[in-house]
């Protein structure tokens, strides 16, 4: 761990009793501010504050790394493909009946 992040996390420590004398909402104005904040409770982490913004943003970057992990899973094993105009074939199915068909994908 570098020095600078070392800082960051000391500054962002906050003591529950902080929000016991009402400063809740300064402590909200902080975490919009500058980032985190570690709440401690008896000098042990108890929670971390983010920014509604920043756990949507954690969650996709975590959600991209399954999504990424699953695809190198699926290169690295052997797989028969199986052709497209086969598929076609075994579903009784031609390229002209797929063309008026709209699919969205999320």
């Amino acid at each position: 761990m570098n020095a600078g992040k070392a800082v960051n996390i000391l500054n962002s420590i906050v003591p529950i009793s902080r929000f016991n004398k009402g400063e809740a909402n300064k402590i909200f104005n902080e975490v919009k501010n500058d980032g985190i904040r570690i709440v401690v409770k008896n000098n042990t982490p108890e929670c971390v504050l983010i920014s509604p913004k920043e756990y949507q943003e954690m969650i996709e970057q975590y959600e991209d790394a399954l999504l990424l992990a699953e695809a190198n899973k699926r290169l690295s094993q052997r797989v028969d493909y199986i052709p497209h105009e086969e598929i076609l074939k075994n579903f009784e199915v031609t390229e002209d009946d797929l063309k008026d068909i709209d699919i969205e994908l999320e």
